[in-house]
């Protein structure tokens, strides 16, 4: 009668379990089954016949898995239906499971099923017909290299995107300040044939590039100055174009200027096409021909005379744009160094995160509450009575539970104590729990910790995975232990977090100490604080 009443005490801990009208039998062919074995469980109701009911189709139970789900069989009783749905489990790891509660629809309205247990144990090896080996020892593994291969690469990577930009800029910046420069086009093909001579491509043998050159500034110079396709046109084309706009803008220019620039854009097509190789005399008579054809050509242009008026505005839009320009540029000079700086961060980052690891980087910039915990001032305190002696990181505040445990269970209990850090949606908790009895007697742990189970379903937890094993203090006291996994839905977003939970029990004569912990999985911080409080644990006896 007593254990009844403990595993009463133990659900009201830290909720109220509602309990609602039994609406589904749930019961299983096995409890006990080996490795890879079928557990059957069935589900089934009554309901009338005119009802809507909806099984669940999961691919697992918890950690069992789902082998094959059985149609449904349908009984009739009298006026009723009797609705039986089998699923088909399995495990292929050995351990104790519960397969969790499940919803069951009937006219839109849930009802769950019971929650069960299930062994599933290893197969037994025949050692006298298997030859039997030792353990080999641990191989030593040689440390790789390969990371700094990686940020090597990284880092060059990154140098060459940052090497482009500025190569990029820098030419922009080059070719606008070269267009600043010249104001007229005479000074702009003056200054390239100047450029074009001190390159020296043609006694390098390059003489068809230096061809191209040269009659690409003759064609620059007559696009530009006498507005005509010069860059687009052939040859034919070009030197027809310019006989139509001599006459249309009234160019005084003799018939040998004409023929003599015809000349040296056919002797280029030459050499560009039919890969032909003039002497060294004719290459300079040809540079003083193009020379001499864009003087005559500037200087046969009519100048028009505008009004001053009209001169000072240009010359206010000319300084206008150049002032766009020069911010133009100082906005360059910062997006270059904008983009230097963001290189070097990069490549910190890239490091860090190569030698360190990513999750280090990130709890460093971006903090870790369970890392805070972990690294922050610990608390080695008594807590309740019989006393649990336990270090935590933060000192646990008292919570009164005895208000949520009726009259007469409370009638059997002489003291109840309850402390907690964090709450029911945190990502750390740790509550101590202490009772007293006013009559002392045996308690059944494993008992308890299934009520202990259960409390965790009501508030929520799904797909519980659960082991038991013994637990033993430093100072020799024994308990159990009980430690696993589950799942929970959020109720805000509505998104599903798996969660590892440890639950020690401990029983005296007379008084029962319990301490309960859970985190999100993967959290090896939180594992760490785990391990840390565990090894602490003391116990006090009745009357120390």
């Amino acid at each position: 009668m007593k254990n009844k009443i403990l595993i009463l005490c133990l659900t009201l801990l830290t909720s109220v379990v509602f309990a609602q009208q039994k609406q589904v039998v749930t019961s299983i062919d096995k409890t006990k089954n080996k490795i890879g074995g079928e557990f059957q469980l069935t589900l089934k109701t009554s309901v009338d016949t005119t009802a809507k009911v909806a099984f669940p189709n999961p691919k697992n139970f918890g950690a069992l898995e789902v082998i094959e789900s059985y149609k449904v069989d349908t009984v009739k009783n009298g006026s009723r239906y009797d609705l039986i749905k089998k699923y088909g489990l399995t495990q292929f790891d050995s351990g104790r499971y519960m397969i969790p509660r499940v919803t069951i629809l009937i006219n839109n309205k849930p009802f769950f099923s019971d929650s069960l247990r299930v062994e599933v144990a290893n197969v037994v090896v025949d050692t006298l017909k298997q030859k039997m080996y030792d353990i080999k020892p641990i191989a030593e593994v040689t440390s790789s290299k390969s990371w700094i291969w990686e940020l090597l690469l990284a880092l060059l990577v990154l140098g060459g995107i940052g090497a482009f930009v500025y190569w990029y800029l820098k030419i922009r910046q080059t070719k606008k300040i070269e267009e600043d420069l010249y104001k007229t086009p005479i000074e702009k093909a003056t200054s390239l044939l100047n450029s074009l001579e001190k390159k020296q491509l043609w006694q390098k043998g390059e003489i068809k590039a230096y061809y191209s050159e040269l009659t690409d500034i003759a064609r620059t110079y007559i696009e530009e100055a006498i507005e005509i396709p010069a860059m687009e046109s052939t040859t034919s084309e070009l030197i027809e174009g310019l006989r139509k706009a001599s006459l249309k803008k009234k160019m005084k220019l003799s018939q040998e200027t004409i023929e003599n620039l015809e000349r040296v854009l056919k002797q280029a097509d030459l050499v560009k096409f039919a890969k032909s190789k003039p002497l060294d005399f004719e290459i300079t008579e040809d540079r003083k021909k193009i020379e001499s054809a864009i003087v005559i050509l500037d200087k046969s242009i009519p100048i028009v005379v505008q009004e001053q008026e009209e001169s000072l505005l240009n010359e206010m839009q000319r300084q206008e744009q150049l002032r766009i320009q020069l911010k133009k540029k100082r906005k360059s000079r910062i997006i270059t160094a904008s983009a230097i700086v963001i290189g070097v961060v990069v490549a910190l980052l890239t490091f860090f995160i190569t030698t360190k690891g990513f999750t280090y980087v990130k709890d460093e910039l971006f903090g870790n509450d369970s890392k805070e915990l972990l690294e922050g001032e610990w608390v080695y305190s008594e807590y309740g009575n019989p006393a649990v002696i336990i270090e935590t990181p933060k000192v646990l505040k008292r919570t009164d539970l005895t208000k949520l445990l009726p009259k007469e269970s409370m009638a059997l209990i002489k003291e109840m104590q309850s402390f907690r850090y964090g709450g029911l949606l945190d990502d750390f908790q740790l509550m101590v729990s202490t009772l007293k009895y006013k009559q002392e007697g045996e308690i059944d742990l494993s008992k308890a910790i299934e009520a202990t189970i259960q409390m965790l379903e009501s508030q929520g937890a799904q797909y519980m995975l659960v082991k038991q094993e013994e637990f033993d203090t430093k100072q020799g006291v024994k308990g159990m232990r009980a430690f696993g996994t589950f799942s929970r839905i959020n109720t805000i977003s509505k998104s599903s977090t798996k969660y590892y939970y440890e639950i020690i029990l401990f029983n005296q004569e007379g008084g029962l100490q319990q301490i309960t912990m859970q985190h999100e999985e993967g959290d090896t911080y939180a594992n760490k604080i785990l391990e840390r409080i565990l090894n602490s644990v003391e116990l006090k006896k009745l009357g120390e």
